[in-house]
């Protein structure tokens, strides 16, 4: 059983690497800013003067307009993608789940290539929102379908299911492209990579309202993801309507990726690693698991999306490259790990 105290020691830490993450990443770039200047323009952008205001209008509108906007996108993406990966977890019953890993980000990477190649992002944002949500849910929905035998999930079944998912949506990712003209296919590069670069915060707006409440609704659903661990018999005993929670569960997981992956592009292994380490830390009980996995995905994100832009000079790394050079070498341990204990291989 862990202590309030460790709960509240390991939210905090990772609130303070968020907090600290945030002023660092919009202090650094090709142009330096001060904390002081940060604080004082972030005041000024909610209708605050102080003396710390910036006096360089330049140096305003660099934070106000481009660093405060990428800022806040890697802090909702990281939020939602780490809050999507616990819930996948939650609903298969099993630690390797991720949106990335089973094709979710690739499904709602297609449908965004989709919304791209056929003229639906001249809608606006949310176009690109919703059919990268429909390819997030028809690729979760497949998924579901494909790996659950017998009410429970092989880790081998998940992996090939994945691979499968992945490959399908790559080829379609792969036939969109060659179909779209010369601008949308740039375009769509983009999602394959990841990045944080250009964001908008009419784009920081969509995914706010669309994945804060999605996190919301998902940590209301938190003592349920409890009872299904113990079991679908013993959960159903309980009162729990499994089928209708696992069906909820899919429509957030597709919500919480597809919103993600619509103004970022796939980034890989959030929602693995996050989850797994606050698990570790702080046990299974999902309403701090949850929790901690929303604040502990946005540092995440804040963090790789600061050296993703700092590592090399004059160059902006894209991030979901990043995610995957952390995130690999994780994900290997984790099969390694789960094989070892069901006497795969030593």
């Amino acid at each position: 059983m862990v202590s309030a105290g460790r709960r509240t020691l390991v939210i905090a830490g990772f609130a303070v690497l968020l907090v600290v993450g945030t002023f660092v990443s919009a202090s650094v770039g090709q142009l330096d800013v001060g904390p002081r200047a940060v604080m004082g323009a972030m005041l000024h952008g909610v209708g605050i003067d102080t003396s710390w205001r910036p006096d360089d209008a330049i140096v305003e509108q660099t934070l106000l307009q481009i660093r405060f906007p990428r800022v806040m996108m890697s802090i909702l993406v990281g939020a939602t993608l780490a809050v999507a990966g616990a819930v996948m977890q939650a609903i298969f019953g099993n630690p390797l789940a991720e949106p990335g890993v089973v094709g979710v980000s690739s499904g709602a990477a297609l449908g965004a290539a989709v919304a791209i190649a056929f003229g639906v992002a001249s809608l606006g944002g949310w176009g690109i929102a919703a059919l990268a949500f429909l390819g997030g849910f028809g690729a979760t929905v497949l998924v579901y379908v494909t790996a659950r035998v017998g009410g429970r999930t092989e880790v081998v079944t998940l992996l090939l299911t994945g691979i499968a998912v992945n490959a399908f949506a790559g080829a379609g990712l792969a036939l969109v492209m060659f179909a779209a003209d010369t601008g949308s296919r740039e375009q769509i590069v983009f999602w394959q990579l990841g990045s944080m670069n250009g964001s908008r915060w009419s784009e920081v707006g969509t995914v706010a309202a669309v994945g804060l409440p999605a996190c919301a609704a998902a940590l209301a659903l938190a003592r349920r993801y409890d009872l299904l661990s113990l079991g679908e018999r013993t959960a159903a005993h309980l009162g729990l309507k499994v089928e209708q929670l696992r069906i909820g569960s899919i429509c957030l997981v597709a919500l919480l990726t597809g919103v993600g992956v619509a103004f970022a592009g796939i980034i890989m292994f959030v929602g693995l690693v996050v989850p797994h380490l606050v698990r570790m830390l702080l046990g299974p009980a999902h309403r701090v698991l949850l929790a901690a996995s929303m604040v502990g995905g946005a540092a995440l994100l804040v963090w790789a999306d600061l050296f993703a832009r700092t590592m090399m000079s004059g160059s902006d790394m894209p991030i979901g490259l990043l995610t995957s050079l952390i995130g690999g070498p994780f994900f290997f341990y984790l099969v390694r790990r789960t094989r070892s204990r069901a006497g795969g291989w030593a």
